[in-house]
């Protein structure tokens, strides 16, 4: 009896200390010390129960490889759980493994056939492998979930580019009688009108997008446009200067504005923006979009870097050092070392003989190098 109650004391003891380490990891996943919470999910004795919070952390920390890893792990673990099924074919959509995710996606739709989402994310997939039954799996997700605001943007969204402008109000004020402030719903709503040269319809459209913080040049470029098909040039003006804010080269943009400021007969700014445009037309903007990837990098804005390098390399495609500073931009701005990695393999193959080469042999072995460790 007493070595019963000595094994029954001990099981205990164990079971409490599990119990207290997955309760502090947990505790450190919700304070956002993702790193410590993978160590202290790693302690544990039994890691059946957490390999899916040690995927979630690493997903939290950028690292998609090992989250992939331990997803996997949680899946062969726990055969029966669709919900660790179902977050690891997402990182197998997220990371580009589209095959693998949607056999997934079709299994959990085995499992559970009137789950609007499993229909939905295998839509996903379908779109990115350019599969055009897609639209059927968004269809599906409608037809189970009326209010699935995912799905009715992709339905209203085919719509549009077919020109369908009755099914796209459709689906959109469906879609805006549950959440009204949906920005997609609310721009293929002002796009549509737009499309059927419904302007003053698109201009309010657009602006509840300006009412709710959304800011762009598309946003811009459309309202300027609406304005000017009202024959309302000032604030024609006013909507394309905003929008060169966001490209200030546009010479297209800088000749419209003449052409607006001409119809409001102010000769002398209508001169001064065409001759701009002629200007930038005749002037190749290599350096410039060089210099603003350059200055955007050192900020720390590093997808805007990247856009402005692939603008200069676009001016002049034999520029390997505008090739190099995307090369680094990109290493900067990814998480995933055997992204990383990859780029690095085929900016040497592409440049065998170009001065950065070493630079990024070097490179790649510290990124190998950190592969490795990690992996151990």
């Amino acid at each position: 009896m007493r070595l019963l109650g000595l094994l029954f004391s001990l099981v205990f003891a164990f079971s409490i200390n599990a119990q207290n380490l997955k309760d502090k990891a947990d505790h450190l996943y919700a304070s956002g010390n993702f790193s410590k919470a993978i160590e202290t999910y790693k302690s544990m004795r039994n890691l059946d129960d957490v390999y899916d919070e040690i995927a979630k952390a690493y997903i939290a920390i950028g690292n998609y490889g090992k989250a992939l890893e331990f997803y996997e792990k949680a899946n062969k673990a726990n055969e029966d759980n669709l919900l660790i099924q179902y977050e690891y074919a997402k990182l197998l959509a997220k990371t580009k493994k589209y095959d693998l995710a949607n056999e997934m996606f079709l299994n959990l739709i085995k499992s559970d056939s009137i789950n609007p989402n499993y229909y939905y994310e295998l839509g996903v997939v379908l779109e990115k492998q350019k599969d055009t039954t897609a639209l059927r799996q968004f269809i599906k997700t409608y037809d189970l979930d009326n209010t699935h605001q995912k799905a009715i943007f992709k339905i209203a969204k085919h719509h549009l580019r077919k020109r369908n402008f009755t099914e796209v109000h459709g689906y959109v004020d469906k879609g805006l009688e549950r959440y009204e402030h949906n920005v997609e719903l609310i721009s293929l709503k002002a796009q549509t009108y737009y499309h059927q040269e419904f302007y003053t319809h698109a201009i309010d459209w657009f602006k509840k997008l300006l009412a709710l913080g959304e800011k762009s040049e598309f946003i811009h470029e459309k309202l300027s446009l609406s304005y000017a098909q009202n024959s309302d040039y000032q604030d024609a003006i006013y909507h394309r200067k905003q929008a060169l804010k966001y490209n200030p080269y546009d010479a297209n943009a800088m000749y419209v504005i003449g052409t607006y400021y001409e119809s409001l007969k102010q000769f002398e700014t209508a001169e001064d923006y065409v001759k701009k445009s002629l200007f930038i037309k005749d002037q190749p903007l290599g350096r410039e979009y060089q210099k603003l990837g350059i200055l955007l990098n050192r900020q720390k804005k590093y997808d805007e870097a990247i856009k402005a390098f692939q603008k200069s390399l676009k001016e002049d495609p034999t520029n390997t050092m505008v090739e190099f500073y995307i090369l680094r931009t990109k290493d900067e701005y990814y998480a995933d070392l055997d992204s990383k990695i990859k780029l690095y393999e085929q900016f040497i193959v592409k440049h065998k003989k170009s001065f950065f080469v070493k630079y990024a042999e070097a490179r790649l072995q510290e990124l190998k190098r950190e592969k490795l460790l990690e992996e151990n």
